[in-house]
């Protein structure tokens, strides 16, 4: 049996002071849990409330109406990234590559691939007032450039447009063509399509899908330093 040396009142004072230290241990995590607490449903509060604001903003509103600012499927088609109406493409690994000196009898007007002189057009952004020889643009084309051609029925306005997009675009050219089938014609290595005007969506497609697009055949090639306007 031990024997406790402190005076009945020390020992009362000590198991007093204990009993504080266990009450204050206590109350500090009651208080913890209850902080944990007010902030887990917080947090669940503001994620509810999030979730909640992104479905508002991703589906149609409850009356039925879509979201005045969300694209029609009619805009998000013709947008750079989707289908171009009407485009006409060739297989590229029968378009031959060949340098010749003579005159190429293209199956298609304006050509879109095929032998070609073994001088390039310029297209770095060049507007031509007169037609330019086909064996030159498509060895332009092959540098990545995208041919605008138009005929005499095209309207000045639509000519002074694309003349004007030409202009600020490196690896383009344009230039009057007689005979083609449409009045106003866009043409890269393979691909060509004929558009309403200037303000055609379309326009903006091809030159965002074709202007040194994944149909070159040679990438990264000049198109500057070749034959001039004759």
């Amino acid at each position: 049996m031990s024997f406790d040396p402190r005076t009945p009142m020390a020992q009362q004072h000590d198991a007093h002071r204990a009993r504080q230290r266990r009450d204050r241990a206590l109350a500090i995590s009651l208080s913890v849990l209850v902080v944990v607490g007010l902030v887990g449903f917080g947090s669940y509060m503001v994620l509810e409330k999030s979730e909640a604001s992104e479905q508002k903003h991703a589906s149609p509103a409850a009356d039925g109406k879509a979201d005045d600012k969300a694209p029609s499927a009619q805009q998000q088609q013709k947008s750079a990234g989707g289908p171009i109406e009407g485009l006409r493409t060739w297989d590229a690994k029968k378009l031959t590559r060949n340098h010749v000196t003579g005159a190429v009898a293209y199956p298609m007007k304006p050509p879109v691939g095929g032998d070609h002189n073994p001088v390039w057009m310029n297209c770095d952004g060049r507007v031509y007032k007169n037609a330019v020889p086909d064996v030159n643009a498509v060895h332009a084309m092959e540098h990545g450039a995208v041919w605008v051609t138009y005929t005499g029925n095209a309207p000045a306005a639509d000519v002074a447009k694309l003349a004007e997009r030409v202009g600020r675009t490196p690896y383009s050219l344009m230039s009057p063509y007689a005979g083609q089938s449409g009045t106003i014609m866009l043409t890269a290595w393979g691909n060509q399509v004929t558009v309403d005007g200037a303000d055609d969506p379309r326009v903006d497609q091809f030159f965002s899908k074709f202007v040194q697009g994944a149909q070159t055949p040679e990438p990264g090639a000049t198109c500057s330093g070749g034959l001039e306007a004759q």
